[in-house]
């Protein structure tokens, strides 16, 4: 079954744990990122995050709500939210290819 992606309405930078920077934008890169990429696979904020990010897919759960859940999910694993982001629209096309 495909599920269509919903993206956020801002975007997320995150510090990874090796120092390097990425760049969420919407709830399946958030849940592909938990569960194919993640540094620990446990705690309390990391698995509310996969059953939010599951709804959210699903449209049982809001995208925000999962957003949110992913955000303590990173802090939880000592990989802070850095910025933010503005809204895609309203960056320009280069700085949009390059985020994505």
């Amino acid at each position: 079954m495909n599920i269509p992606d919903l993206p956020w309405y801002v975007p997320l930078r995150v510090r990874l744990q090796c120092g390097a920077e990425r760049i969420f934008t919407s709830v399946y890169e958030a849940l592909d990122f938990l569960e194919n990429e993640w540094p620990l696979r446990k705690g309390e904020r990391y698995e509310r995050a996969v059953r939010l990010c599951r709804g959210a897919l699903s449209r049982q759960v809001p995208p925000a709500v999962a957003r949110e859940a992913f955000v303590a999910a990173c802090l939880e694993a000592g990989m802070p939210v850095i910025a933010q982001m503005s809204p895609p629209s309203t960056l320009a096309p280069a700085a949009r290819q390059t985020a994505v």
